[in-house]
């Protein structure tokens, strides 16, 4: 099955050549399930020509906020709008999470709580999962058709389904601790508060649960649809 990344953001130089950059995290992160990718870097204004140019979609993470004035973010709105009309399953990580509620009517803010950092725990109805969060935006109000299926009081909108049509997630399962830990030295400082850096630094030793997010990718991606 043929997964198209739209890459919306890029990781730091100083990271990506030692850790990859965001569609490397994602294969990474998704092998051995029978995926294959392809990437579009959307951020830099290259888009699929077609929303049935793969079998699905996977939209990364960005350091720009989906309520910026950017040259990319309406095409992709539309393009999220067009494979959501034409069942091509959508998954949103993140800033993917975020720009999928907007495009489909919800709204996406900063959030007055502050900054979500390192490994932070998420209720999937009544399983207790663990992954590595790095946000300040939030999914602030559903769009239509949108269904919560993860929180925690930080977060109350940490993943949705839109029936079969799109998976999102706030969190960053396909961050590991040092690509977590290389943030928080190259984008983090002055910008996220230094106590909140050392608690996350602290925690950069939990086990992570990304692999139960990889298998619900993948099964989301791979369910029949009429």
């Amino acid at each position: 099955m043929l997964i198209g990344i739209l890459q919306t953001g890029l990781a730091p130089d100083a990271l990506a050549g030692e850790m990859g950059d965001y569609p490397d995290m994602f294969a990474q992160l998704l092998a051995g399930r029978g995926l294959t990718f392809r990437t579009f870097r959307v951020v830099e204004m290259e888009f699929p020509s077609d929303v049935h140019q793969a079998d699905g979609w996977l939209i990364t993470g960005s350091r720009h906020g989906a309520y910026e004035d950017l040259p990319f973010i309406k095409p992709l709105e539309d393009f999220i709008r067009k494979a959501i009309a034409e069942k091509v399953p959508l998954v949103g990580i993140c800033f993917g999470h975020q720009i999928v509620a907007q495009a489909l009517g919800g709204k996406v803010e900063r959030h007055a709580g502050g900054w979500a950092v390192g490994p932070t725990e998420y209720d999937f109805g009544g399983q207790k999962l663990t992954l590595n969060a790095w946000h300040r935006d939030q999914v602030t109000e559903l769009p239509p058709g949108a269904e919560v299926v993860a929180c925690n009081d930080f977060c109350q909108n940490a993943a949705l389904v839109y029936g079969d049509r799109a998976f999102t997630v706030q969190a960053h399962p396909e961050f590991r601790a040092a690509f977590v830990d290389g943030l928080m030295q190259t984008r983090g400082k002055g910008v996220v508060p230094d106590d909140l850096m050392a608690e996350a630094t602290a925690r950069l030793g939990t086990q992570i649960d990304d692999q139960a997010i990889a298998d619900r990718i993948a099964a989301f991606f791979k369910q029949p649809r009429g």
